[in-house]
């Protein structure tokens, strides 16, 4: 028959079918044979439209990805396992298999089967109820996409019951839709379509990640017998489930085979030949991965392990504060691409697990990793001695150590902040400094008492400003904070790059509480300092973020340029297109001056009599840079932070139980009564353990000279 023919027949037989369903909405209503399903009639009449409109709207949920630097999966987001496929690449035998055993006229309807319709609605009317179905596969596909992608799968969503219930409401919307869809879409795309919306059991979406799970393939590779175990999975995904009732599962998969064969779908030599193929492949074990090849879900189960959750925790929340929602981070099938170095996330696990095992009983051993730069500063590793992840029993916690402010202070690494005020406010890196055994500030003080302050240690009685840098007394820095006030101080803390700390954290290490009825409460940390003239802030006993530390350090060695500390390389939606992210722009915090300045006067503390150069010593570092420990006063935290022109790093060890106790130095360090960790022990040499390997093959680039004015 001439193509003309058959379409005009096509249309007749739409027309028809159109007049059917407008006739079963009068008879719903009009005769008692269909009584109790009218309102429902009338209601699929009514909003039909509505449905189509959301059909084209909604978008299937589809898996995203996030990855290293490297493009390697690190973790996985969804809300439905699912990634989406073109036509092409589904296997030809994976098109077969669904469309023999679920719909066999596939090629030769107009979306509804008018043959099957009338003889169902024939049944139907007979028995008096809904009892068969003798829906096409376009039909299949409205009602798995009304189901699984505008319902999301809810049971409890009115539009999930409406799209499962067995009334002859569904039926008529499902068949409207369905005549709409063939009419935008081809016979191939809807195939596709419906593979991948339905569901393959196992909270498995979509034929992609149903060949990836069941068989470690790709939907393009399926041979037959896995095209036909997944098609026959699709039926009853919960009693046909291969791993469970494999029995059930090759008997419905050998139906599928066996239909494949009837319908001449493997020879064109005729029936025999289909019927040898099939036995043949009837005979194939099911071959089903067991466990299966399931994609992890969240930054708890990412793909590599519990080593990368910390910095997928943190990319979430990046993103999460810089407008993206967490919803649709889950839908949208994004694929983020992060700053995460794997060699330098590797480098720097080991190291804060050699110096603080895993198991340490209420010790973290924290390290962050940045890169440096005018134009950015990227996150490279972010990682503890713990594990991220929800076992405590093995060492586990979803607490953010790298990344969140603790409530621990950095100690002595806050002299920094008082030092580039300082030198702001008039001081030389080179002038000499009063270093006497003890200081009474007339300044500092509560209720009347004064605020006094002594060495640890032999000092001489004057040193250079940069000797006091590397020495660490603690009476020269008092006096240097008096001079410029402390609110200086903090300024200067959050311009370099303290932001969290200083701004949006109070002094318990929490976030501000605005509505809080403690006035205290209502104040950031910085805020609380600056009008109380805290005086100790000096010597850093307030809460610290060890990410926000290394950032510090690489604002210094950029030229006194800020940038967020970013985990971010790139965005790219489901189609490819590069997405927009709002991170704030870097700045000039200080004079380039001063920070190169600030970088010389830190440079000796890793020479000499430093406080770090036994630890850079045993690692045989030679390399100019950065440096500054700090210890809290009852030894509960020690830090260390520095720098080279290639990558900043801080590290932090303190107490993570429930009632930290001060820690003591040694190989491991435990808790202890008195304490005796500084910064130049354990954070030190976790530090250049890790640093020392990660700089192999880099330039040995010189810090930037001292400005004459700053000297």
């Amino acid at each position: 028959m001439p193509a003309v023919f058959l379409a005009r027949a096509k249309g007749l037989s739409k027309l028809l079918g159109l007049c059917l369903i407008a006739g079963v909405l009068v008879a719903a209503v009009l005769f008692p044979v269909a009584a109790g399903f009218g309102a429902l009639s009338n209601q699929a009449a009514e909003t039909v439209n509505n449905t189509s409109a959301e059909f084209e709207e909604r978008i299937p949920a589809t898996i995203t990805t996030i990855t290293d630097r490297e493009d390697t999966p690190i973790a996985h987001l969804y809300h439905q396992n699912r990634v989406i496929v073109p036509s092409e690449a589904i296997s030809e035998q994976m098109k077969a298999a669904i469309v023999a055993v679920e719909d066999h006229r596939f090629e030769d309807h107009d979306g509804v089967d008018w043959q099957a319709t009338f003889r169902v609605a024939l049944q139907n009317q007979m028995a008096g109820d809904v009892q068969a179905g003798g829906s096409t596969l376009t039909q299949q596909y409205v009602k798995n996409y009304l189901a699984f992608v505008v319902a999301d799968g809810d049971p409890e969503n009115p539009e999930y019951q409406a799209a499962t219930e067995t009334t002859i409401a569904r039926k008529l919307r499902e068949a409207r839709i369905a005549l709409d869809i063939e009419d935008r879409m081809t016979k191939d795309e809807i195939l596709a379509g419906y593979l991948n919306v339905v569901p393959y059991g196992n909270e498995i979406y979509g034929v992609h990640q149903a060949a990836d799970a069941y068989f470690d393939t790709t939907p393009g590779e399926l041979n037959v017998a896995q095209s036909a175990l997944l098609a026959a999975i699709v039926n009853q995904p919960s009693t046909l489930n291969p791993i469970r009732r494999p029995e059930q599962a090759i008997e419905r998969r050998n139906l599928v085979i066996q239909l494949m064969a009837d319908q001449g779908r493997f020879s064109e030599d005729g029936p025999e030949a289909n019927q040898e193929i099939a036995d043949e492949i009837k005979k194939e074990p099911l071959g089903v991965l067991n466990p299966l090849n399931q994609t992890s879900h969240g930054c708890v189960a990412a793909r590599t392990g519990t080593v990368n959750g910390f910095f997928c925790s943190y990319v979430v929340s990046y993103l999460q504060e810089r407008g993206f929602d967490l919803d649709d981070l889950k839908r949208g099938g994004y694929t983020i691409k992060t700053s995460l170095d794997p060699r330098a996330m590797e480098l720097a696990k080991q190291a804060a697990e050699n110096h603080v095992p895993k198991n340490a009983d209420g010790i973290a051993n924290v390290m962050a990793i940045v890169e440096p730069g005018t134009e950015a500063h990227k996150v490279r590793a972010l990682v503890a001695n713990r594990d991220y992840g929800l076992d405590s029993d093995q060492f586990q916690t979803t607490i953010d150590l790298p990344s969140y402010v603790t409530t621990f202070g950095a100690g002595s690494i806050y002299k920094v902040f008082t030092a580039a005020a300082a030198l702001e406010g008039g001081y030389k890196i080179n002038q000499s400094l009063d270093v006497p055994e003890s200081y009474t500030s007339s300044v500092y003080g509560a209720n009347g008492a004064p605020y006094t302050v002594r060495n640890a240690g032999g000092y001489p009685e004057s040193m250079s400003f940069t000797e006091a840098l590397a020495t660490s007394p603690n009476t020269p820095f008092i006096p240097m904070q008096e001079a410029v006030g402390v609110p200086a101080v903090v300024d200067m803390a959050s311009r370099l790059g303290l932001r969290r700390g200083m701004n949006e954290v109070n002094l318990s290490g929490t976030a501000i509480q605005p509505d809080s009825s403690d006035g205290r409460l209502n104040k950031s940390q910085g805020d609380a300092v600056s009008q109380g003239n805290q005086g100790s802030f000096t010597l850093g006993a307030g809460p610290t973020s060890v990410l926000e530390l290394a950032n510090v350090s690489a604002t210094l060695v950029s030229g006194g340029m800020w940038c967020p500390p970013s985990p971010i390389e790139e965005i790219r939606d489901r189609n490819g297109d590069l997405v927009p992210i709002d991170e704030e722009p870097c700045e000039r915090v200080v004079d380039e001056g001063l920070a190169n300045s600030m970088a010389q006067a830190m440079s000796h503390d890793t020479t000499g009599s430093g406080t770090a150069a036994n630890a850079a010593s045993a690692a045989g570092w030679s390399r100019p840079m950065v440096g500054k420990t700090g210890t809290t006063q009852n030894y509960v935290s020690a830090a260390f932070t520095g720098a080279t022109p290639h990558l900043a790093g801080a590290n932090m060890v303190f107490g993570d139980s429930s009632r930290p106790l001060p820690l003591c130095n040694g190989t491991p360090p435990v808790q202890c009564g008195g304490g005796n960790m500084y910064g130049g022990h354990v954070p030190a040499r976790t530090w250049f353990q890790a640093m020392t390997p990660l700089h192999e093959g880099l330039p040995d680039t010189p810090l930037p000279a001292a400005d004459p004015r700053y000297s």
